[in-house]
């Protein structure tokens, strides 16, 4: 992928991330994208409630990761720095 396409496709993802954050603001929570991987994966932290929430797993992966797949189908997984799944 060239520098450009995949600086375009962080900003896709980067979009998408800044649509979800509302709902996670609402309880207490943040997103933050930290990088776009080779292969496609998302490196997200998650912040406030959500970066120790007992269902930070359920919200990582059938909230954000359903999203930023079905905006941009690209991307292979959403995986969280400071989430042991």
């Amino acid at each position: 992928m060239s520098v450009t396409a995949k600086a375009e496709l962080v900003q896709k993802v980067e979009n998408v991330i800044a649509q979800i954050r509302p709902y996670l603001e609402a309880d207490g929570g943040n997103i933050r994208f930290v990088e776009l991987t080779e292969d496609n994966v998302v490196m997200v932290e998650l912040l406030g409630t959500c970066g120790h929430c007992p269902m930070s797993t359920f919200t990582l992966k059938a909230g954000v990761e359903q999203a930023v797949k079905k905006a941009l189908p690209e991307i292979k997984s959403v995986e969280a720095i400071n989430v042991k799944i």
